[in-house]
């Protein structure tokens, strides 16, 4: 029962996984599009879109196309819900082979993937940072990262007996109905359907019976075995070298050679959901609305399912930044950056050029301002950006669990909270499935940052910051704090969670913004 017991904690530990589906329909109803939903109206902790768009907007046209550029796993361009929504380079003849906006980059028709090579070939898998940096006993970082590595370690891997020893129990379980019975049983609805008087089916049926009845499923216990292994054989395996089909240098930001126009690559699931919930084609019937009606989207390659590489960040900040992008979503992130400095001066970079950074806080359940997550707004000389937005994730619900369980936070260093759980959006090949994470809150932000541009471009980032916290929906109550660890979970006010103490509101905004420049002093 032990056994039983860790699979059954690992298992709820996991944030929820959902399959990709055709159509919205076949997702819950309740949960489409509900980040765009008012706090008043329709008493849920979105951000009041759907408002602004009926009322303030009504009767206004929009001054200006933002560029969102988001650097992410991929994006899938054909998608029906995104297409019309992708940046062009005008600039670039697609297909010809050749450099045609003397950018540095060939070919480069909607942005850049820099995880691949000129061949075509495209990482997918990585490892995490740290089971890069034990690789170098000489490391400044070695320390840290080893302990991070053993630590990570130790934990996939007693995770591995725990399930191993599940499925043995498990499929005995199965075993003995079928011995029994004669049948086969996948599901409670299998289970109901056995009548037998066997006292060893008996105690079988009621062990999968309280785990269908917990939502077990033989497709997540898979999935948990196929992430797993993920950990052991590529995260945290020290002979593994995904980046050998690159062939560039790693730690030399100068060596800008590699790369390929790719943008979808193989693992766009993630970086498609993004694209969707900042600008999906609103109001078409086919899908979900996204926040921003008049944007193009820049897509920039640089997370594979591992860690992204510091220069690959520093390197696609830089392209958003000289191909015209006004805002860039940031929906990644790790424990640590060796290269931190080359990501510094790109952020610098996008400050000078009044280019508005959007990072997701993460999804430890964790304090970020007691331990830095990166990239950071954060210098190596102590120092902030004036530009960038740390975003956490709320749920929809406006209880104490309106900050989401797995959501990172911090009084100073994440500035304000938007929806990231039971979030609707675009997949792969025309699909659309239902995820958790600051991953989704922070294209949310995004989103509600270039409808607000659009409308008026003539505000700076740190205009547009201000403008985001001061006009965001605050909760003036205690509510529990993020945390995976029950024992862990106390009640706090929403308002040290953030230093803004609120979740975005697009109408709020837009009136602050429609009303002139915010206060001095309430940005970051």
């Amino acid at each position: 029962m032990r056994v039983l017991f860790i699979v059954s904690v690992f298992m709820s530990a996991c944030l929820p996984m959902y399959a990709q589906v055709s159509s919205v329909d076949k997702l819950d109803a309740n949960n489409l599009n509900w980040q765009n939903r008012d706090p008043e109206k329709d008493k849920t902790a979105g951000t009041s879109v759907d408002k602004a768009y009926s009322t303030l907007l009504a009767d206004k046209k929009p001054k200006k196309t933002i560029i969102v550029a988001v650097i992410d796993g991929g994006v899938d361009i054909d998608h029906e819900d995104l297409k019309e929504k992708i940046w062009v380079n005008e600039d670039e003849i697609p297909g010809n082979n050749i450099d045609d906006d003397k950018n540095g980059y060939v070919d480069d028709v909607h942005g850049w993937n820099f995880i691949g090579n000129a061949q075509g070939q495209n990482i997918n898998e990585e490892n995490v940072e740290y089971t890069r940096l034990v690789k170098d006993k000489n490391s400044p970082f070695y320390s840290e990262a080893k302990q991070l590595f053993d630590a990570e370690f130790e934990k996939r891997t007693q995770e591995k007996a725990s399930i191993e020893k599940f499925q043995l129990v498990y499929n005995r379980a199965k075993a003995i109905i079928k011995g029994a019975t004669n049948a086969d049983v996948r599901s409670l609805e299998d289970i109901n359907k056995i009548q037998t008087k066997d006292p060893d089916a008996l105690r079988a049926i009621a062990f999968l019976k309280d785990r269908y009845e917990n939502g077990f499923t033989e497709e997540i216990l898979q999935q948990i075995i196929t992430q797993n292994n993920l950990w052991l054989q590529k995260r945290l395996n020290v002979n593994f070298n995904a980046r050998a089909i690159v062939g560039d240098d790693p730690t030399n930001l100068n060596d800008r050679n590699y790369g390929n126009p790719d943008v979808k690559g193989p693992r766009a699931n993630h970086g498609t959901s993004v694209a969707g919930v900042i600008a999906a084609v609103r109001n078409n019937n086919i899908g979900i609305n996204g926040i921003a009606s008049d944007v193009k989207l820049m897509i920039l390659r640089s997370t594979p399912d591992g860690d992204e590489r510091d220069k690959d960040v520093a390197l696609a900040i830089k392209y958003a930044v000289d191909n015209g992008a006004h805002i860039i979503n940031m929906s990644f992130g790790k424990q640590l950056s060796p290269q931190k400095a080359f990501v510094d001066e790109m952020v610098k970079y996008a400050d000078e050029k009044n280019v508005l950074l959007v990072h997701a806080a993460g999804n430890e359940g964790s304090d970020v301002d007691l331990k830095e997550r990166y990239p950071s707004d954060r210098y190596l000389d102590g120092s902030e950006p004036k530009n960038w937005i740390g975003v956490g994730a709320c749920g929809s619900k406006l209880n104490d669990e309106v900050a989401t369980v797995f959501s990172n936070y911090g009084k100073i260093h994440v500035d304000l909270f938007a929806p990231g759980e039971h979030i609707i959006s675009t997949d792969t090949t025309n699909t659309y499935s239902e995820n958790d994470g600051t991953s989704l809150a922070a294209p949310v932000v995004s989103g509600v940052a270039a409808l607000i541009l659009s409308y008026y471009p003539d505000l700076t980032p740190s205009e547009l910051i201000s403008i985001l916290m001061q006009s965001s929906y605050k909760i003036d109550k205690k509510v529990m704090i993020p945390g995976r660890t029950e024992g862990e979970r106390k009640k706090v006010k929403f308002s040290e969670l953030s230093a803004s103490g609120g979740i975005v509101n697009a109408y709020e905004a837009l009136l602050l913004a429609q009303n002139g420049k915010p206060a001095q002093g309430a940005t970051r």
